[in-house]
């Protein structure tokens, strides 16, 4: 794979990452385009990390504040009540990673089944938009929330599946107000991400890509996932998360149908 191509995953992982549209399933769809029929692991493990890299730059303050409030062990600290909380669902998310992760990354090699996930994706986030903010009961994420979350995040695996569209669905579902919603999704998605980086690094197979494509797609998908997170917070705000659907539904069909 080349420096543009690289580029350009880098680009559609960035927007896709935190846009609810399924990062894994545009990248499976772009690949295929490429020309490349198996899926470029190391790649892939890149432009997560790039990411996650502006997922740590947008929420910086809310890791210090976290990492002080664990080091200072208060347990009635709002902080560190995110911090257990952020555990909790990491446990359901990592179990489903080490137990099904043959046959989940299987599924990357099929684009019939991204085009099934898309739609079911656009069909839960079609039912975010019945959630009313008065449902919202939650300032805090309880054990249980955070176990429900941690399992819709490790379900979206499955290319196709939004991450951020399933845990921020699930959280609203679950009574969390909009704007934990969003945070506890982004912040529980930092140890899965390096969870998935440490079991990509350990395949077999990582594919050829060169460091200079890699490095090109760890950038752009840094710099595009920093303003895609911003808009993306926004629109979860604003109780808009269901406008995604269209796109997710009408993606879907069309990768059925071609």
């Amino acid at each position: 794979m080349g420096f543009f191509e690289a580029a350009l995953l880098g680009v559609i992982q960035g927007l896709t990452e935190f846009l609810p549209v399924s990062s894994s399933g545009h990248l499976v769809v772009f690949q295929h385009l490429l020309g490349f029929r198996e899926p470029e692991l190391f790649l892939d493990s890149a432009l997560h990390v790039g990411t996650l890299l502006a997922v740590c730059i947008f929420f910086r303050q809310d890791l210090k504040e976290m990492t002080r409030a664990t080091l200072r062990l208060r347990m009635d600290d709002p902080q560190t009540r995110l911090v257990a909380a952020v555990l909790i669902g990491s446990i359901p998310t990592a179990l489903i990673g080490l137990v099904f992760k043959e046959p989940l990354e299987a599924l990357f090699a099929s684009v019939s089944t991204v085009g099934m996930m898309l739609i079911m994706t656009g069909i839960v986030l079609t039912l975010t938009g019945f959630v009313s903010k008065d449902h919202a009961r939650f300032s805090s994420v309880p054990w249980y929330a955070a176990l429900a979350v941690g399992v819709a995040q490790g379900l979206a695996i499955t290319p196709g599946i939004s991450r951020s569209g399933a845990t921020i669905a699930a959280g609203l579902f679950l009574g969390l107000n909009r704007e934990l919603a969003g945070r506890y999704s982004f912040l529980l998605a930092i140890p899965a991400i390096f969870g998935a980086l440490l079991l990509q690094l350990g395949a077999e197979n990582l594919g050829s890509t060169g460091l200079l494509p890699v490095a090109a797609g760890f950038c752009t998908a840094a710099l595009v996932g920093l303003f895609a997170l911003k808009v993306l917070m926004a629109v979860v705000r604003q109780g808009r998360l269901a406008y995604f659907a269209p796109y997710c539904f009408a993606l879907g069909a069309t990768i059925l149908i071609f």
